[in-house]
């Protein structure tokens, strides 16, 4: 159903709400205005708010299986766990893939950025088995295969000490060439599928491998991602390696462009967000993960006065244990009251809707294309059901979304004109099957403390001083 027509629709314009007729034609938008001309299927909007899908811009799918069972640690032996866990196969990447897209549908996505953790020797499958599973749902992909050529101890500043580290089983040019072939495999934006060069940071990353990320970004017209400064300890990291700010140096080697999203961002100084600024990079902001990590909070009152573009990710299932897209935004928004006392800079409902749409499209470099009602745009388009109860009584449709706890208020979602949400229901795939399927494939379990994670905590706890 690339050509219908939404009737008698409530849309947001400046400050006030407008009710519309909203014409999709071959999967754009191609009108705005009231008592429009039916094109294709009618579709009844009265009561309903539409607006443009949100982006979850940072996360990592198969951590799925991980959800509520990692340990309350921070990040650097959050991760020295995660890594304990037997290695995925290629039906769990699969199923977590196809969950991560379920939720993000349902919480008001139409896009997901996949930092997609590869299953050693097998990259390609791996990567392929998630293109498959978006593809069947129907959400946009933006496919970030998760690289690094450092071992996990490099992660950690060595401080006093003096420390070696196992080489990484995989050489950098070889990964450089894993991720071509995964662009000449599967980039294909026109069919909603996209790849981006995605070293996963500075911690465990050489300057040749984000070099040569910078160097297929410009070949093949790819947007980049990575995470950036997460915690305190990869601040200290990075003054250990570059002997200045982990900022400096990425714009010092040229990673930072109006096509690169960084995750996290929580420990940059003044003069670091300046140069995200002058360099027009974009924040995705991880509230959930930096609160269940201990990472600290993100100064974004601070980049959105300085012009740098933000918006929102969930980040994976297990270091938020959710993939609520509206909870990453609601968390993400109010949390910034406590760190500004001047209420005038507080993110209001509507911008943190803009953030979440057409900051994420600018993020990736397709504002041109997504983000906005706007006729001429791709219709990546959400309507949410404004008679839930969640969502009453009748004040402010887009305060009450934002602000409030809507659950089951996603009424139908469109990608690129395409229904993949009717009555509130994925029309794509069985879920009923899907969720049985992770159901019989996982068990009550819990988690213990590894010789491995005990020995990276004791050097952890040196280091940090606790």
């Amino acid at each position: 159903m690339l050509n219908f027509t939404i009737q008698n629709v409530l849309i947001a314009v400046s400050d006030d709400y407008a009710t519309v007729d909203v014409q999709i034609v071959d999967g754009a938008i191609a009108a705005i205005s009231p008592n429009l001309q039916v094109i294709g299927t009618a579709i009844d909007g009265k009561n309903k708010l539409l607006l443009p899908g949100f982006f979850n811009a940072h996360t990592h799918s198969s951590e799925m299986w991980q959800r509520g069972i990692m340990s309350m640690f921070p990040l650097e032996l959050w991760l020295a766990e995660l890594y304990d866990f037997a290695p995925l196969d290629p039906e769990e990447v699969y199923l977590s893939a196809l969950g991560t897209a379920v939720e993000t549908l349902l919480s008001g996505g139409t896009s997901v950025v996949d930092h997609l953790v590869l299953i050693p020797g097998l990259e390609l499958e791996t990567i392929a088995i998630a293109t498959r599973a978006y593809r069947e749902v129907g959400i946009r992909a933006f496919i970030a295969p998760l690289i690094q050529d450092e071992s996990l101890t490099a992660g950690i500043p060595s401080g006093e000490s003096t420390q070696t580290h196992e080489p990484y089983f995989r050489s950098t040019a070889a990964t450089l060439e894993i991720i071509e072939e995964a662009v000449r495999q599967f980039h294909r934006p026109d069919e909603g599928v996209n790849i981006l060069v995605a070293p996963t940071g500075i911690q465990l990353c050489t300057d040749a491998l984000f070099q040569g990320c910078t160097e297929l970004s410009d070949r093949y017209n790819l947007c980049r991602h990575s995470h950036l400064l997460e915690t305190r300890a990869q601040e200290k990291l990075a003054q250990e390696k570059y002997g200045c700010t982990a900022v400096e140096h990425l714009k010092r080697i040229g990673f930072l462009s109006d096509r690169t999203t960084l995750a996290h961002c929580v420990w940059l100084n003044d003069a670091d967000i300046a140069i995200l600024a002058e360099t027009q990079s974009t924040v995705v902001h991880n509230p959930l993960s930096n609160l269940r990590l201990g990472s600290g909070i993100a100064p974004i009152l601070k980049y959105r006065q300085a012009g740098v573009n933000v918006t929102f990710g969930c980040d994976g299932a297990s270091s938020n244990d959710s993939q609520d897209l509206l909870e990453a935004i609601k968390i993400g928004s109010i949390l910034h009251n406590i760190t500004d006392s001047d209420y005038q800079h507080w993110i209001t409902p509507r911008q943190a809707v803009e953030m979440a749409s057409l900051g994420g499209a600018k993020g990736l470099n397709i504002a041109d294309k997504l983000g906005s009602l706007t006729v001429g745009k791709q219709a990546d388009l959400v309507l949410y059901d404004l008679t839930n109860l969640s969502l009453l009584p009748r004040t402010d449709p887009i305060g009450l979304l934002v602000l409030g706890r809507p659950s089951n208020v996603v009424d139908s979602v469109w990608v690129n004109g395409k229904q993949i949400v009717a009555d509130g229901k994925i029309t794509t795939i069985n879920v009923d099957e899907l969720r049985q399927e992770l159901f019989n494939r996982s068990q009550w379990e819990t988690k213990r403390k590894s010789e491995t994670v005990a020995q990276i905590e004791a050097h952890y706890r040196t280091v940090m001083g606790l």
